[in-house]
């Protein structure tokens, strides 16, 4: 396989150049008994990352990044169970709406044209998936801790869209993580829109099918505007 040059300086430049577009929170006054009006997602760069055209994605889409034979995990890295809902702003699930992730691997590389050196790519790591979210809300992934790479801290893409509603694109940070207080975009965010976008990593007890074989487990709830 040819090996591509890594291509930290090119990601180093568009990162200084990426913008934060933060959607401020709107405070409505609710009836007694009606629901809160819950504050939108905070909006982040999609990143150079994103893979826009079917030749930039990997041959498999699905919602299971990792590739698990029996019970042993082969992808690098922490398997991670991802789950949450997309809500609108009065805390209603919103069903149908596709929501993507991806991220680097455990080696810091994009599964990406431009995403470092091909050839230190883990081949067991999707790097890229999407699934529909259900008549609740709810969405499910099997991925991996998120680590870092040169100039950022761990975090996941996402990218939501629903019928009739502006698409969202942000990114999810671990909580206590050291790189954060450093990171160009995650210093950015208000104390509010931290706790927004920050998952707490505990073990994981669910049942669902993308739950096996993983280690932590973290939820999200992402409000559309």
């Amino acid at each position: 396989m040819r090996q591509r040059p890594n291509n930290l300086s090119l990601m180093a430049r568009r990162q200084a150049l990426a913008a934060l577009v933060s959607l401020p929170a709107a405070a409505t006054a609710q009836a007694p008994g009606a629901a809160v009006a819950r504050p939108p997602t905070p909006r982040q760069s999609l990143g150079p990352f994103y893979p826009r055209t079917p030749e930039e994605r990997p041959r498999e889409t699905d919602a299971d990044l990792v590739v698990v034979q029996a019970e042993r995990v082969v992808s690098r890295g922490v398997p991670l169970y991802l789950t949450g809902r997309v809500l609108d702003r009065g805390g209603m699930p919103v069903p149908g709406a596709r929501i993507e992730i991806w991220q680097c691997d455990a080696n810091a590389v994009y599964h990406h044209p431009a995403g470092g050196a091909e050839a230190e790519r883990d081949p067991n790591f999707q790097g890229y998936g999407q699934t529909l979210t259900e008549s609740d809300g709810a969405f499910h992934f099997r991925t991996i801790r998120p680590v870092a790479y040169p100039g950022r801290t761990p975090h996941i893409h996402v990218r939501v869209e629903a019928r009739g509603r502006a698409s969202l694109a942000t990114q999810l940070y671990l909580a206590g993580e050291a790189g954060n207080a450093r990171d160009f975009l995650f210093r950015q965010l208000s104390a509010e829109e931290r706790a927004q976008l920050t998952l707490a990593l505990r073990p994981t007890e669910s049942a669902h099918p993308l739950a096996r074989a993983t280690a932590v487990s973290a939820a999200v709830d992402l409000v559309l505007a």
